[in-house]
């Protein structure tokens, strides 16, 4: 597997011209592509792991190149129909990047179903996947799909300890979910990709972000804010949820055995791996903000009840959005918390 960034292709240019063996004998080539960077916990610690062990299982039948920071054009809300188009083979992306695509997932993304372990949420979405949101995946094979350890709040300047603190504050937030979030609130939701947010916070065009605490490190926010709040026991409001997707056309042209190890390597313990793994890169990434001499506040079980009691109605409100395009939003909301519950480990 190679991961295309202008180190990589230094390199690879070196060895060519000094080898003639630097050559792939991968049977299969795929092209993933993604937004974040080379260097960023969702590459290092997911995708690269996942692409190296179907190349192991397929002994080198596969390949997989990883391109990180939409370097094969386009901006992130434009994967999804990179995939479906066949620009590319592979993406992983959020689902939330383009509203009103995905709404049957947005379920597990609401505050007060999604809390604090992405492994459940996880294992749910799988649970449910074949019998309630499968359509709307028309155009990909999903490989799988993965919460991260939820929404805390970052601020600029901000010290945010209950709702009535974020009153008239402009927040950013990458899906339309958690726009309600914050504006259930109190607050006004700014959405833009995740690699806009450090200059919005340095120019003051956002006061601060609802985002997870491993993309610190990889955008610096650290060097933008001055607070990160989350609940007690590590509670969040909401959540983003992802997915890896390969083109459909692609996946129908393979053999039987490529595609079996691209679903073994995407099964059910690969889930629960995944949301480890995004637990503890959020673990990684508040470690960078405190010692970058930023403040971490863990609110009480007191101060983040009064969040839930006032973020109960974005339930009901999606329930209520999304009935209306006849989707049975509360068999969806049941269905979720059931399968959060039933897959809980904290």
């Amino acid at each position: 597997m190679t991961t295309k960034t202008p180190h990589a292709v230094a390199a690879a240019v070196a060895a060519l011209l000094g080898s003639t063996a630097a050559v792939s004998a991968a049977e299969f080539e795929f092209k993933l592509h993604h937004f974040l960077s080379a260097t960023a916990p969702a590459q290092t610690a997911m995708l690269e792991p996942w692409a190296e062990r179907i190349e192991a299982a397929t002994d080198g039948r596969v390949n997989i190149e990883i391109f990180p920071s939409m370097t094969l054009g386009g901006r992130p809300p434009e994967l999804i129909s990179q995939v479906r188009d066949g620009v590319v083979d592979l993406v992983w992306t959020t689902n939330g990047y383009t509203p009103g695509l995905f709404p049957r997932t947005e379920v597990f993304e609401l505050p007060t179903i999604f809390k604090n372990d992405p492994a459940a949420v996880n294992l749910a979405i799988d649970d449910v996947f074949d019998d309630m949101l499968a359509e709307e995946f028309q155009g990909v094979e999903v490989m799988f799909l993965h919460a991260h350890a939820g929404q805390g709040i970052h601020m600029r300047d901000t010290l945010v300890r209950s709702p009535a603190d974020l009153a008239g504050k402009k927040i950013r937030i990458p899906t339309r979910t958690g726009a309600w979030t914050i504006e259930a609130l109190g607050a006004s939701p700014a959405a833009m990709p995740a690699p806009e947010l450090p200059p919005a916070l340095q120019k003051g065009v956002v006061d601060g972000a609802f985002i997870p605490w491993e993309i610190i490190p990889a955008l610096k926010v650290q060097d933008q804010t001055q607070y990160q709040i989350e609940g007690h026991d590590e509670a969040r409001w909401g959540s983003t949820i992802f997915q890896v997707s390969m083109n459909k056309a692609r996946w129908d042209s393979l053999p039987e055995d490529i595609q079996q190890a691209f679903r073994d390597a995407s099964g059910r313990e690969w889930l629960a791996e995944v949301g480890q793994i995004w637990r503890d890169v959020d673990d990684a990434g508040i470690k960078v903000a405190v010692e970058a001499g930023n403040e971490h506040i863990v609110l009480t079980e007191e101060e983040t009840a009064a969040f839930d009691e006032v973020l109960a109605p974005v339930v009901d409100r999606w329930i209520e959005e999304v009935s209306s395009k006849g989707i049975d939003g509360q068999a969806l909301v049941e269905a979720a918390r059931a399968g959060i519950a039933d897959h809980a480990t904290r």
